[in-house]
């Protein structure tokens, strides 16, 4: 296995945790927001990190690595809701959401790993603030996308948007604990 492969999985281990706690908190209440509430509640994410990356302030004290990890979960949480479609109410026990979840971050880190295969892990090499522009690049793409119906012509769908959000805060998480060699997600 990779140093790449187990840094992604340590990472999804802190995210999953904090998955499985709202879950115990809230239940599957998300199951009730539509594709572009999910890509909405990952632009108020992008806008705190691209806002603190600018300004070097977080008023609301959400640091670099909780915007990140919300990003990976909303992104698993697009994909989950992609699958099922919206609900009406609490649809799906905890357990369901965790397959899910579990099913979603394992084909993330699949398309990861083929991806640093050709792309020789480029991503070690571009600053974290990139990396936030990408993730905003992917959520004004995916807007267009579902303004058009989710119709496109040439490109991805909203699926492959989600993935590629999911595996760039991943990175991101990995570059942030690298620079602090002893960093341990925070989760509030």
């Amino acid at each position: 296995m990779t140093r790449t492969s187990l840094q992604f999985d340590e990472v999804i281990a802190g995210c999953r945790e904090l998955f499985i706690k709202k879950q115990s908190d809230y239940g599957a209440s998300f199951r009730v927001l539509r594709t572009l509430s999910v890509v909405d509640q990952i632009l108020i994410k992008v806008k705190s990190l691209r806002n603190y990356q600018i300004t070097g302030i977080s008023k609301v004290g959400e640091s670099e690595e909780e915007n990140f990890t919300a990003i990976v979960n909303y992104s698993a949480i697009g994909l989950i809701q992609i699958e099922k479609g919206f609900a009406d109410d609490f649809d799906g026990t905890k357990e369901e959401m965790v397959f899910l979840y579990d099913k979603f971050t394992a084909e993330a880190k699949a398309l990861m790993e083929r991806k640093n295969h050709d792309y020789g892990e480029a991503w070690r090499d571009m600053e974290i603030s990139s990396i936030t522009d990408m993730i905003y690049q992917k959520i004004l793409r995916m807007k267009m996308i579902l303004r058009n119906k989710e119709v496109t012509l040439v490109s991805e769908g909203i699926d492959a948007n989600f993935y590629d959000m999911l595996n760039y805060s991943v990175f991101a998480l990995i570059k942030l604990s690298e620079e602090k060699e002893e960093f341990k997600p925070k989760f509030v």
